[in-house]
């Protein structure tokens, strides 16, 4: 229905898109946000991947030096490709060589800039390290980490463009700008120094096989870019189809080297890859190694022989993660290791290739005391969108299924990190038993092929959870409904309008300051919301043209005699605009009979009216009926007395200073003073005046607001491309005049963009202001949302449904603060302080909408975590379980769709936001039919 796309410039031209986050403007702020952004998790070295899996020393050493030479060529960039299947020791490579890069320095003069640039280390099992949504953000922040020099550059590519931290942005987009613009900015510095690596682990652990053939073909292009540093990428992968099929393309193959990968050495013929007939000999070293370290915490315990631990080496089939999960069963710490050790040689070799781990995963099953549910828990861990603690698996699985997790899951410690704080998630150590669990046919257990798939269990339990814990209630679509009633008297604008109306926002907006300022623009004026004007929003919106034609209304001067008084020397330019062009409205009539009265008299007292007096039509003034009179009262005869009431009479010495040399002159606060007026200011403008201006310290004799009037001047647009100028922008009046039409307009261009990537400009750039445009992005794309989702007509008698349709037919000034209401972290509870306009009954329904959306985020923050994950991925479940559904699962989810989704849609929208509703809706509709 509406389609916005909301760009303000209030203060400084911002970027015209940001994300969902808070981004301050200054350097430190751009920082902070790609720190946010980038995934901590993915770094080779993070707490999350503990234990780090690496090459024990002395094994794998062919590989790892072939590696190593591959690395060291300077002559041009390359993907390494390191593939095989699950568990041979993908990632021990990829985490040895990382560790190796990371010892290694750029160059001998410092210590801070390393080989390794980057590193991705991509799972399943955690939702931002399973997409490539923040892949480059994630490089990019490591790669500044290491070179401090390219951090500008990423600064100034995240202003530009805040977007770009999004992870639904476009991923080339992402790649030129987080990644080919920092690493392009190194070319020189990196020149004759060894090549940097990125080190990215587990491609096919990416959801989506699109994804990685983009990823893969984007870093494939940025390789091939001339301006780039010599730097090498080793991709590590199983051996899937699709991920071949990406490297083999055209532009991409001739940087890819592969590994498996014959090479040749004093004619000997060697086969260098991660399964290669050596692998039994670093398997045997790395039990040895295992085995000696239990013997020295366990006295008693024997030391396998060297046939033993050579037939061990053989059952593992040349994977090291069933080399590891055997130490891990042995030595789980709660069973005699020398009797496990016993099954373990039992252990056949008489299996089919690669299915050596799963017939490990078979034996560690049949030693728990019901085999049928540890393979049942071991299934649900391995299949949830994102990991949970125990405590929080039973929750979800109430009390029928979720009765023993803690007691099964215990004695799957050698397959499952399981931490001892019940707080903590437990994972899988390997994305084999995943694939072991995915499914049955893999398991030989008698009666596992008869367990349910998980994922409608947990489909379920995410549904069961949801239905008992959120009550039915109508109240958002009640309280939607109720403010759309009093939403008639106002007339709804096209979203154009309201972009432009919005622009006055300077500072975060609440929903109530945002109603009051769109109540008054849109006709309201003659009402008693006066008050608003008076507020930073109300100043930016008088210093607009809108603003000035308000002002020049003959009524608006009962405003500037009451509260106007206290806000005119505050206002710079609305003031001089008052002065000047202001007068040739209705106002000239007014503004002398206004000056006639008790307020007119006080704010001649005033620093501002003081200045006034000095100008022409203050002069002009002097000589009306109301400034003689002025002048017989005390006020007028005091101000005779003073230097300027004399220098406005005189005029002899402004002609000298057109004749003689008065920089004298200038300097004395009567020069000072004329400088402010009119006669001044038009002087500053001739050719002798801006030949003056040339020096800094002659700039610095302008008063504030000559100044100001100077810098609109080409003259001195042109001296702000100079330091002098750059340094004038961080005085006061500077700073003033940023703030004005004329310093808008003067950012937009080429030197007020480079001004604003300067240390002062950025520094300048550091106001709150930015937040009002983080919540303006996500405004416009929460309506971009709400019209591209189409809603299948047989849903629209659903409660929820009902209410997303009243949201989309609210009038534009009333969906703003709705939305601001429904995602205010701390909601006001007070309304600001001034008397209502005559449709009072719009601030009371808004009055009890923020209310309610204040009572909803308290229960929406307050559920567990259990009742959150479900919330968030009942549908992730529910699209994953088989079809036909059975009774319960289809029962489950008619009761939910029917009766709870609207309270679902209420939660989530406060939690997350319209958009991800959305999102998930748009996901279950597809499957819905209209009998459900």
């Amino acid at each position: 229905m509406i389609n916005v796309s909301i760009s303000i410039s209030v203060f400084y031209p911002l970027p015209r898109s940001l994300t969902s986050f808070a981004v301050r403007q200054s350097p430190e702020g751009m920082w902070e946000s790609l720190s946010r952004i980038a995934v901590k998790g993915a770094e080779y070295n993070s707490r999350e991947r503990q234990p780090h899996p690496k090459c024990l020393e002395g094994t794998r050493v062919d590989l790892l030096d072939y590696i190593y030479r591959l690395l060291d060529d300077q002559k041009k960039s390359r993907l390494i490709w390191l593939h095989g299947t699950a568990g041979v020791g993908k990632s021990a490579v990829a985490f040895t060589v990382a560790d190796r890069m990371r010892n290694l320095q750029v160059t001998e003069e410092t210590n801070i800039e390393k080989r390794l640039a980057g590193t991705f280390f991509f799972s399943r099992k955690h939702t931002e390290r399973c997409t490539t949504g923040h892949f480059f953000a994630t490089l990019a922040y490591q790669l500044a980490c290491n070179f401090p020099s390219v951090r500008e550059e990423l600064n100034r590519t995240i202003r530009e463009n805040p977007a770009l931290l999004d992870s639904n942005k476009s991923l080339r987009d992402q790649m030129e700008g987080l990644f080919l613009k920092p690493l392009q900015r190194l070319q020189s510095r990196l020149r004759e120094c060894p090549p940097s690596a990125f080190v990215v682990d587990a491609l096919d652990e990416c959801m989506s096989e699109t994804e990685v053939a983009d990823l893969i073909s984007l870093l494939g292009y940025a390789l091939r870019q001339p301006n780039l540093p010599v730097i090498h990428i080793l991709l590590t992968s199983r051996s899937e189809a699709y991920i071949r099929e990406a490297i083999q393309v055209e532009d991409v193959h001739p940087l890819v080297y592969e590994i498996p990968v014959e090479i040749s050495g004093e004619s000997i013929a060697t086969i260098i890859s991660l399964d290669g007939a050596d692998v039994d000999d670093d398997i045997y070293i790395f039990l040895e190694h295992s085995f000696r370290k239990l013997r020295n915490r366990y006295s008693n315990f024997p030391q396998p022989t060297s046939r033993e631990l050579a037939r061990l080496a053989s059952r593992a089939g040349r994977r090291f993660i069933v080399a590891s999960t055997m130490m891990k069963f042995v030595d789980d710490g709660y069973h005699d290791p020398h009797d496990r050790l016993h099954l373990m040689l039992e252990f056949t070799s008489e299996l089919l290739p690669g299915t050596e781990v799963y017939e490990l995963y078979d034996r560690i099953l049949a030693t728990c005391a019901n085999p049928a549910r540890a393979y049942l828990h071991l299934s649900v861990v391995a299949s949830l969108a994102n990991p949970l603690s125990i405590s929080q698996i039973m929750e979800l699985l109430g009390p029928g299924e979720g009765r023993d997790v803690e007691t099964v899951l215990a004695q799957l410690r050698s397959i499952m990190d399981i931490p001892t704080d019940r707080s903590l998630p437990v994972n899988i150590f390997h994305s084999s038993v995943r694939d072991y669990v995915l499914n049955p046919s893999n398991c030989n257990l008698p009666g596992v092929q008869h367990i349910r798939y998980p994922h409608p269990l947990l489909a379920r339990s995410c549904l069961y959870l949801m239905v008992q814990a959120i009550p039915r209630s109508t109240a958002l679509l009640d309280a939607l409904s109720q403010l759309k009633t009093h939403s008639r008297s106002m007339k709804p604008h096209e979203p154009q309008s309201l972009k432009q109306e919005l622009a006055f926002i300077v500072e975060p907006p609440t929903p109530f300051t945002v109603l009051i300022a769109l109540q008054w623009l849109r006709g309201s004026h003659k009402s008693d919301l006066l008050s608003w004007l008076e507020t930073l929003d109300g100043c930016a919106w008088l210093e607009t043209q809108e603003g000035k034609d308000w002002l020049q209304i003959r009524w608006r001067i009962d405003w500037l005699q009451t509260q106007g008084k206290t806000f005119l020397p505050k206002a710079h330019s609305v003031r001089d605009w008052l002065l000047t062009q202001g007068r040739k409205g209705s106002l000239t009539e007014a503004w002398p009979s206004w000056l006639g009265t008790q307020s007119g008299r006080d704010w001649l007292q005033t620093q501002s009216g003081q200045d006034w007096l000095q100008t022409q039509w203050g002069k002009d003034w002097l000589q009306t009926r109301w400034g003689q009179d002025w002048l017989q009262t005390r006020w007028g005869q005091d101000w005779l007395q003073t230097r300027r009431g004399q220098d406005s009479y005189t005029q002899h010495t402004r002609d000298s200073f057109q004749t003689l040399n008065g920089e004298g002159w200038l300097k004395t606060e009567s020069g000072r003073e004329w400088l402010r007026d009119e006669s001044g200011r038009e002087w500053l403008q001739t050719h002798s005046g801006q030949d003056w201006l040339q020096t800094q310290s002659r700039q610095d004799l302008l008063p504030t607001q000559s100044r100001r009037q100077w810098l609109q001047t080409q003259s001195g647009r042109e001296r702000l491309k100079t330091q002098p100028g750059q340094e004038l922008l961080q005085t006061q009046g500077g700073r003033d005049w940023l703030k004005t039409q004329s310093g808008r307009e003067w950012l937009q261009t080429q030197s007020g963009q480079d001004w604003l990537h300067t240390p002062h400009g950025q520094a300048w750039q550091s106001t709150a202001a930015a937040s009002v445009w983080v919540t303006m992005e996500e405004f416009s794309r929460t309506l971009e949302a709400a019209s591209e989702y189409t809603i299948v007509p047989e849903l629209l008698s659903l409660a929820a449904f009902q209410a997303i349709q009243q949201f989309k037919s609210l009038p534009d000034f009333l969906m703003f603060p709705v939305f601001l209401a429904l995602r205010h972290q701390d909601p006001s509870s007070a309304l600001p302080q001034c008397r209502f306009p005559p449709d009072i009954e719009i601030f009371h329904a808004m009055m009890a909408f923020e209310r309610f959306a204040h009572e909803a985020q308290e229960r929406s923050r307050s559920a567990s975590d259990a009742l959150n994950y479900a919330c968030q991925n009942w549908a992730f479940h529910l699209s994953r379980a088989h079809s036909p559904w059975d009774n319960i699962l289809n029962h489950l989810f008619k009761s939910f769709w029917s009766h709870h989704l609207l309270c679902w849609l209420e939660r989530q929208w406060c939690l997350k936001g319209l958009r991800s509703c959305f999102a998930i809706l748009f996901e279950v509709q597809n499957f819905t039919s209209p009998e459900v």
